[in-house]
């Protein structure tokens, strides 16, 4: 047997086991403490943050507070925080940047 198919079978086994050792510990697993779950928790907004922010303040690469998204983003940002109502959130915001790009 060659080299490279050695290294590929213990490349695979080695993924294998991985994969595997998941499913063994899946029961130890299944109860999360609430620590993590607090943790956890923060993920899912802090991911969501790290792709609007930017896209909000800085849409040409280039840092700008009078830019149209940043206000379409505030504004959509008050109306969700009062309304809690997606649809809303997403027909004001995107109204808003529609009417601010063409004026």
């Amino acid at each position: 047997m060659s080299r490279v198919w050695l290294a590929i079978l213990l490349a695979g086994a080695g993924t294998f086991a991985m994969r595997a050792s998941f499913l063994a510990a899946a029961s130890r697993l299944a109860t999360v403490p609430p620590w993590a779950q607090r943790i956890l928790r923060q993920i899912p907004p802090a991911a969501l943050a790290s792709i609007v922010v930017p896209a909000l303040l800085r849409p040409g690469g280039e840092l700008g507070v009078l830019q149209p998204r940043l206000a379409a983003g505030l504004l959509a940002a008050v109306v969700a925080w009062r309304t809690s109502n997606v649809a809303l959130t997403l027909a004001v915001g995107l109204l808003t940047l529609v009417a601010l790009q063409a004026l």
